[in-house]
C-alpha cells in the first residue's frame, strides 16, 4: 500500500498540496505550514496509507512542492 510521507519542519507553508489533494493537507493556523491530515507521527515525519489509485496524483503533488518535504512511497 503506497504511503504519503512528508518532512514537515521543513515545510514552507506554500499551500500546494492543499490546492491539488484537499482530501489530504490542510494549512495550519498557528504555524502556516501543511498539515497532513489523519496522519501518524514518527519522530518528526508524518505519514498516512492511501489507496493505490491515488498514488498517481500524490507523487504529483510531491513533485509540485517547492521544498520537496513530500515523498510517496
Amino acid at each position: 500500500m503506497p504511503k504519503i510521507i512528508q518532512y514537515r519542519n521543513n515545510c514552507i507553508g506554500c499551500g500546494i498540496c492543499y490546492e491539488r489533494q484537499p482530501e489530504y493537507w490542510r494549512m495550519s493556523k498557528k504555524d502556516g505550514k501543511a498539515t497532513l491530515l489523519n496522519a501518524v507521527v514518527k519522530k518528526e515525519i508524518h505519514m498516512i496509507d492511501i489507496a493505490a489509485h491515488e498514488a498517481a496524483e500524490s507523487r504529483s503533488v510531491a513533485t509540485a512542492c517547492p521544498a520537496g518535504v513530500i515523498k510517496v512511497m
